[in-house]
């Protein structure tokens, strides 16, 4: 497993932006699929956005067009931009990775099946989001 650590969460009022980092332990750009997760309370976790080796992304309908997902390789760390915030984005925001072993499509198949299914071996600690009306 990968040591994941999210950071960059706080309190914003609605229409505003925040960028969360989530910084890996080691190399995984390169063989990984990456995502992010949230989960508000009384709710079900979901999934927000995924990337892969490819820059592959998906994003959940509810953050499509606020959310950009990214990767910096040279830092070994991934990044979610979230823009015109929302109160109904307030949760705990969770970053997760899982080995990608795939070639040409299947690469992102493969992590989209992860994000819908939330198959992923390494999950961080946690980023509080709370965004007010």
């Amino acid at each position: 497993q990968v040591q994941l650590v999210e950071s960059g969460g706080g309190s914003v009022q609605a229409g505003g932006s925040l960028r969360v980092s989530c910084a890996a332990s080691r190399y995984i750009a390169g063989s990984y699929c990456m995502a992010w997760f949230r989960q508000a309370p009384g709710k079900e976790r979901e999934g927000v956005a995924a990337i892969n080796k490819d820059r592959w992304t998906r994003y959940a309908d509810s953050v499509k067009g606020r959310f950009t997902i990214s990767l910096d390789n040279a830092k070994n760390t991934m990044y979610l931009q979230l823009n015109s915030l929302d109160p109904e984005d307030t949760g705990m925001y969770y970053c997760a990775a899982d080995p990608l072993y795939c070639s040409g499509g299947s690469c992102d198949t493969g992590c989209a099946r992860k994000l819908e299914r939330a198959d992923f071996e390494s999950w961080g600690q946690g980023t509080q989001v709370t965004v007010s009306a």
